[in-house]
């Protein structure tokens, strides 16, 4: 007697453990689920915070810097094209020109492939493809309150100190294993992208720009 009541009881608490063990199980689904979705935007935060405080060891975790110096090239390249070819038109001189564009293109890879170069990438200050053209300085790149201006004598008041404004950002995935933050200064200008890529199950890198803002 004593052993069917054993029995029983070992039965009500087996079926009362299974519920419990498909609850846990499930719960933990949704929280690995969640926890990969939102990796891409925990990452992209991490990376602002340490590039605008020029953290390089930070910075160096979350890019990916022979691709991002690749994507560079490749954009920056492109950009010097599409300019030639406008100005052309004919022009002897356009030979000299590109010749001038391509000497241009290896510096600045080099320049905006560090922690100053991402830290403008983030703020919205991608490379233009000038001559000597170089990431701004820190206190350029990093976001100040805007400054008041007092009467000039005569009651006019001074041109304006203020910052420029923040660009308007979005940001969301292109894909599985692809991560795109759009930067725009307003309704017209030129877009561009940085894009992060999956670097294992919860791990993401800044691995490409794309300044023609697809």
């Amino acid at each position: 007697m004593a052993g069917t009541v054993n029995g029983r009881r070992g039965s009500q608490q087996g079926s009362i453990r299974k519920p419990l063990v498909i609850v846990v199980i499930v719960i933990a689904i949704v929280a690995i689920l969640g926890f990969s979705y939102a990796s891409p935007y925990m990452t992209l935060d991490r990376l602002k915070r340490a590039a605008d405080a020029r953290d390089a060891a930070t910075v160096d975790q979350y890019v990916d810097f022979p691709a991002l110096r690749e994507s560079l090239k490749q954009q920056v390249t492109a950009l010097l094209a599409q300019r030639l070819d406008a100005k052309s038109n004919g022009n002897p001189l356009a030979a000299l020109g590109a010749m001038i564009g391509v000497a241009l293109i290896g510096p600045l890879v080099d320049a905006y492939a560090t922690p100053d170069g991402v830290a403008a990438l983030l703020n919205g200050i991608p490379p233009r493809g000038e001559p000597g053209e170089r990431p701004p300085a820190p206190s350029q790149t990093a976001s100040s309150p805007a400054t008041d201006v007092a009467p000039a004598p005569g009651g006019t008041t001074p041109p304006s100190t203020q910052p420029p404004q923040p660009p308007q950002t979005t940001a969301g995935y292109r894909g599985l294993n692809e991560f795109v933050i759009t930067y725009r200064h307003g309704v017209g200008d030129t877009r561009y992208s940085a894009i992060l890529h999956r670097d294992g199950l919860f791990s993401w890198k800044l691995s490409a720009v794309d300044l023609n803002g697809r």
